[in-house]
């Protein structure tokens, strides 16, 4: 005996869609909060590879995620510290950087933020306290370009070149050096000596100009009261009367006028002239007039010269 038939379901409609069924009074469950410890891990796991991307705004904003949550934490503070003279905003650096353990970092923004004088009593500061050789070598590094800014030239070229005898060799610390050093040199080569031999290849009436030259004087310090000088502005000048504009080629006075009516269609205008069916006529009249209209017949001329009609054959 044969299995009995069974009924195929119809195919859902493409494009339809057809909810699932819910079961009635079911209440929803919010999921339960992450511990502070699951998203401060998330979180270093977002900083970490922010920072190998060098995508150092989003890792400070990371930064300010986890100290919200460990306001304490040294390490973030440290690395928001190094992100921060990264992006080169110096300003929030030197407020971040005010433990004793960030001074190198404060004297860096300091000298940054063009603050030489106060950069150079923290750099003080840092050579009295005892220090490892990293930090020694990086704190003589700034020591150098202060000198250099400072127009302390002498003693830039020392520092660099107490850097370069102990630095090593086919780096590129030695390769910088050795260009800061050919910097300083060449500075204090010329206001030791470099100035004489620029001044001797002088015309020997401008070396006598300035060896009979008064030395200058000091610029008077005393200010002087200051008047508002009150501008006027000029009065505003009148335009005259607009000159009319005559088409090219148009003489007022000797030129026709226009027809008045060039705008309007023919067959609405009130002179025109209409070819009438009768063979040799045309009627002059108003046009587009139904009642009351004059017309005017006028007779063609004919072709022909003194006769009227056609000539029979014979």
């Amino acid at each position: 005996m044969s299995a009995p038939a069974t009924k195929a379901k119809p195919a859902r409609k493409a494009g339809k869609f057809t909810p699932k069924r819910t079961t009635k009074g079911k209440e929803f469950t919010p999921r339960a909060p992450r511990s502070t410890e699951d998203r401060l891990k998330r979180l270093f796991v977002s900083l970490t590879a922010q920072i190998d991307g060098a995508h150092f705004k989003n890792a400070i904003r990371t930064c300010n995620k986890i100290l919200v949550l460990a306001p304490n934490d040294a390490d973030v503070l440290q690395t928001k510290l190094f992100l921060l003279l990264q992006t080169e905003d110096y300003a929030a650096a030197l407020d971040l950087a005010s433990a004793p353990e960030h001074r190198f970092q404060k004297a860096y923004a300091l000298y940054r933020l063009n603050r030489e004088t106060d950069a150079g009593e923290v750099v003080k500061e840092l050579k009295a306290v005892e220090l490892d050789d990293d930090a020694a070598r990086g704190v003589e590094h700034l020591e150098a370009q202060l000198e250099y800014r400072q127009g302390d030239y002498d003693g830039a070229v020392k520092t660099y070149t107490h850097l370069l005898d102990t630095c090593a060799p086919q780096s590129d610390e030695q390769s910088d050096l050795l260009t800061n050093l050919s910097a300083a040199q060449a500075h204090l080569d010329f206001l030791t000596s470099g100035f004489q031999s620029s001044i001797a290849s002088l015309p020997a009436t401008v070396i006598q100009s300035l060896e009979t030259a008064p030395p200058p004087s000091a610029a008077p310090t005393a200010s002087h009261p200051t008047t508002a000088v009150v501008t006027t502005s000029p009065a505003p000048t009148r335009k005259g009367p607009r000159p009319s504009r005559v088409p090219k080629g148009v003489v007022p006075g000797v030129t026709p006028p226009p027809d008045p009516e060039r705008w309007i269609k023919k067959s609405e205008r009130t002179n025109v002239v209409v070819h009438s069916r009768k063979k040799g006529k045309k009627v002059v009249g108003a046009a587009g007039t139904t009642q009351g209209a004059a017309v005017v017949e006028q007779p063609q001329p004919s072709a022909g010269g003194g006769g009227g009609g056609k000539k029979k054959k014979r």
